[in-house]
């Protein structure tokens, strides 16, 4: 087990079926976006919000983080309610990730720069990132390390050459009823029309 792993297991240990678990705004505020079926991913999905939502709306969820104890509760979740989500522990760091493979893949709340084109590599022709992360300056009640925050701007470039449908930057309301500033966009894997 790695150091990572551990942290984030002890950050769910105590987590049960009941536990809060929300989308991120910017796939709630654009769920028009979705397709009407076909398959999602939520990457590093923690007890699972996005992939809760996204089997809500019909579509078949695998759902990947490192935390063995978020996706062992997360699979409880989908049983008891059977809902179509697939969750595995994976250390993305480590995992041989399959290309052209899903409509939809999410992404909230990680930022791993060097992670971006294989990131996109696991969106097929015309599917859809959705994306929502930090934004700098560090914040009081976010990360403490700066490398998990994007620069203005940053996170449209990193999408860059994608039709970039909806993106933003501002404060947003959180899970924890806090506001954080965040960076979100939804891009269609597809080259942006002149």
């Amino acid at each position: 087990m790695t150091a990572t792993q551990a942290k984030w297991d002890e950050k769910y240990a105590d987590a049960a079926l009941s536990t809060p678990a929300e989308p991120a705004w910017v796939l709630q505020a654009h769920t028009r976006l979705l397709p009407l079926k076909g398959r999602a991913l939520d990457l590093a999905a923690g007890l699972g919000g996005n992939a809760r939502y996204l089997a809500r709306c019909g579509l078949q969820v695998d759902a990947w983080d490192i935390s063995t104890a978020a996706v062992d509760l997360l699979n409880r979740w989908a049983s008891t309610y059977k809902l179509p989500i697939h969750a595995k522990q994976v250390d993305l760091a480590h995992f041989p990730w399959p290309e052209a493979h899903y409509d939809v893949v999410v992404v909230s709340r990680y930022l791993d720069r060097h992670a971006f084109d294989a990131i996109k590599a696991l969106v097929k022709p015309n599917g859809r990132l959705f994306y929502q992360t930090f934004l700098a300056p560090v914040q009081p009640n976010g990360p403490r390390n700066p490398d998990f925050y994007v620069h203005s701007g940053e996170l449209v470039q990193h999408l860059l050459p994608w039709r970039i449908d909806v993106h933003g930057e501002g404060w947003l309301p959180d899970n924890d009823g806090e506001k954080r500033r965040y960076a979100w966009a939804v891009a269609q894997n597809r080259k942006a029309e002149r």
